[in-house]
């Protein structure tokens, strides 16, 4: 690969990295590239306590950063990434993450996103619990964290590609000095620089393919905001990672618990979803079997072709091998295909490889846009990330501007003479293209659904009551691909997640209408209690959810309660002290969760949000919006009508049973609301009461006083 390219220092501080103690380097650091100048900072002792590490640190740092209007495109917006006491463990599996936590451009909130790839644990066992950007700068720089040399660079650059993979390929090179796995590299890519929606990809090195790869931290467009303040990567170099780098309090029992895990890791997956072969695309089926795969902006739940872009499929086209993105891993699920050949773009007629597809991929760029071809959906998938560009985001944008083009809201000359009609194969890489060049009408769809409505009413004379119904973001942040209608904890999983409808924070679907799990209202009000606070405890520890409940004890259904899958609890519980050396209990990490999530919670109160009218989720993820979609489950909603609500149906049209539906369903949507917010110590409006903020120990003054301001006497 034959680049020119000059990258030259511009301020430099060296530093003596502090030596990691069960868990923690006991320091973060702080770069702020308008004033060219790094610090480092130690760690209070306050604030490792309540905030744990990962995401909770990425939110203390963040607070204190911003202000109430902080724009995300404002200087003073920080990206800070952490990973957390556990990261870094190549004992246990998933113990490799980054959580990345920035102001959103698509929510004006905080947005965090949890990703895989060697650059947190690098990051800390170079010396600092967490990293926070800052500032603007009118020309590329690069940032160099050198955990061997033990200095820190900021470094000028030009004559680099904006092409993320080819990026990370010279970087990794350029830095590794011939080793390198030592290497991690964080970049976007031009899509990023001109949509709202751009990602961030972070490296880990593939010994067997001799490349780096990718996992991407995609939610919420974190990647435009490092586009915007003209980062162009961020490295960590390291040097081997070894079982005792974490300095665990209890070596031993870190020993024991991560055998116990991985064994069964080994032993059950082949048995269960084989994550090690086909990693999550056995989904897709499962999905479409239960009617919850997305089709068509999300109008139904199953499609006839689905086979053509299910698990079988990619069993044959991804390339066989361990696919760890963290050294350890016995999940390995980070699949990808090889000598993949693009029939569009700058990569038009040449060898490449793909990271992924994962499920939200093949569902987002596939079956929600109406695509049932895997080749159309591998060629997404790569130019997303060479683009830097969410998947999710893309598929549910696109999704959205088809559905409103079939309907005729929106017509050719609005495309600029595009047919954007569902399952348009060639249509949706151009939208991509135009979207990672900022042209045409794919750059108004890189702005995301909530501009969309806004430019197609204002613009084009667009319904902006059915797209509200039809447009499927909430908080601004688009939805992930999961069909809720007939799902009343993922709508509240969805509708009520702080940063926006991920289900990173609350996956309730598969336990809710595969497993029935949770079949009473009461029950649907407590898992949307505890399950967002133990997945929340992932992103405190740097750690993945997959080993969690995606590879289960053969006895769990038999279990008190199966949708915990609390004999690996109890296991994470063993893993913390043995790390930390403070005893914990599976009660423990909940409470842990609970002072970080409600925390975020006020942070969104502070940014001008975080209020019970911010979490509605358009209609369509409750019920049915068109006639179709109703009359496509019939005999389910009118069986609902006469058996739940005791209406006589036999002389009501399609439309009138829609409005009646609707009616119930959206009662239901607020009864949930009040059951969470009593569950999780909220007052009616959906804001923590005082109590709950000292029963925590976030009572901070400026906590307090954010409350007394929106009436919360503290």
């Amino acid at each position: 690969m034959m680049t020119e390219y000059k990258i030259e220092t511009i301020h430099q501080l060296d530093y003596t990295r502090p030596t990691i103690e069960k868990g923690y380097a006991n320091q973060t650091l702080s770069i702020d590239i308008s004033q060219v100048d790094i610090s480092i900072q130690p760690l209070p002792e306050r604030v490792k306590a309540v905030f744990i590490g990962g995401k909770g640190f990425d939110l203390w740092l963040l607070w204190n950063a911003v202000q109430g209007k902080t724009r995300w495109n404002d200087p003073e917006n920080a990206i800070c990434i952490a990973s957390g006491p556990m990261g870094g463990t190549p004992l246990y599996p998933g113990s490799g993450k980054s959580i990345v936590t920035t102001i959103s451009p698509l929510t004006g909130s905080v947005i965090d996103s949890n990703v895989g790839g060697y650059f947190g644990p690098y990051l800390k066992f170079s010396g600092f619990d967490a990293l926070e950007v800052k500032g603007k700068t009118s020309k590329d720089i690069i940032i160099f964290i050198d955990g061997i040399e033990e200095n820190i660079q900021i470094l000028q650059t030009s004559g680099l590609p904006d092409d993320s993979y080819d990026l990370s390929a010279i970087l990794t090179d350029h830095f590794g000095k011939g080793k390198p796995r030592h290497i991690s590299v964080v970049s976007t890519g031009p899509g990023a620089k001109n949509s709202r929606i751009g990602c961030l990809n972070f490296t880990w090195y593939d010994l067997k393919r001799k490349r780096a790869r990718y996992k991407q931290a995609g939610r919420g467009g974190i990647g435009s905001v490092f586009a915007d303040k003209r980062i162009k990567a961020i490295v960590a170099r390291w040097d081997s990672v070894k079982a005792d780098s974490n300095n665990p309090a209890d070596i031993a029992a870190l020993k024991a618990v991560g055998r116990k895990h991985s064994r069964e890791i080994v032993e059950l997956d082949p048995k269960q979803n084989e994550m090690a072969k086909i990693g999550t695309t056995h989904l897709v089926s499962i999905m479409n079997d239960f009617d919850l795969l997305p089709v068509n902006n999300f109008q139904y739940g199953q499609h006839p072709e689905t086979d053509n872009v299910s698990q079988e499929v990619y069993r044959r086209i991804f390339d066989a091998g361990f696919d760890g993105c963290w050294m350890g891993c016995t999940v390995a699920c980070s699949h990808g295909v090889k000598d993949f050949i693009p029939l569009t773009g700058p990569y038009k007629g040449k060898k490449v490889f793909v990271d992924g597809p994962e499920y939200e991929t093949i569902a987002g760029c596939g079956s929600n846009i109406g695509i049932f071809d895997p080749h159309t959906i591998i060629e997404m998938n790569f130019y997303c990330d060479t683009y830097g560009l969410d998947t999710i985001s893309v598929g549910t944008a696109t999704a959205f501007a088809m559905e409103c083009f079939e309907m005729g809201l929106i017509n050719e000359r609005h495309t600029g003479g595009m047919d954007l009609s569902f399952g348009n194969r060639f249509t949706a890489l151009e939208i991509l293209h135009h979207m990672a060049n900022g042209e045409g009408f794919g750059q108004m769809v890189g702005q995301g659904v909530r501009k969309m409505k806004s430019i197609f009413a204002k613009d084009f004379g667009a319904d902006p009551d059915i797209m509200q119904d039809i447009g499927m973001e909430a908080k601004g942040l688009e939805i992930s691909e999961y069909m809720t209608k007939e799902s009343l904890a993922q709508q509240g999983g969805y509708g009520l997640a702080l940063k926006g409808p991920q289900h990173d924070e609350a996956w309730l679907i598969f336990l809710d209408m595969v497993h029935n799990f949770m079949p009473t209202f009461e029950q649907k009000a407590e898992a949307l209690h505890w399950f967002p606070m133990f997945r929340t405890w992932f992103g405190l520890c740097g750690l993945c959810k997959l080993p969690w409940n995606d590879i289960i004890p053969e006895d769990n259904k038999d279990t008190p309660e199966p949708a915990k899958v609390m004999q690996h609890v109890e296991w994470y519980a063993e893993y913390y002290t043995a790390v930390t050396g403070k005893k914990a209990t599976p009660d423990d990490l909940i409470r842990m969760s609970e002072g970080v999530y409600n925390f975020q919670r006020i942070f969104n109160l502070k940014m001008g949000f975080g209020q019970r009218e911010h979490d509605n989720i358009p209609y369509r993820a409750v019920g049915p919006v068109t006639v179709a979609e109703y009359e496509s489950r019939q005999e389910r909603y009118d069986q609902q009508l006469i058996e739940k609500h005791k209406i006589d149906i036999s002389d009501k049209s399609t439309e009138e049973k829609i409005a009646l539906l609707r009616k119930f369903r959206e009662e239901l949507y607020e009864k949930l609301k009040d059951a969470v917010y009593k569950r999780r110590g909220w007052n009616h409006n959906g804001i923590p009461t005082p109590e709950t903020v000292k029963r925590l120990g976030i009572d901070f003054p400026e906590v307090l006083d954010l409350l007394n301001t929106h009436g919360v006497e503290t």
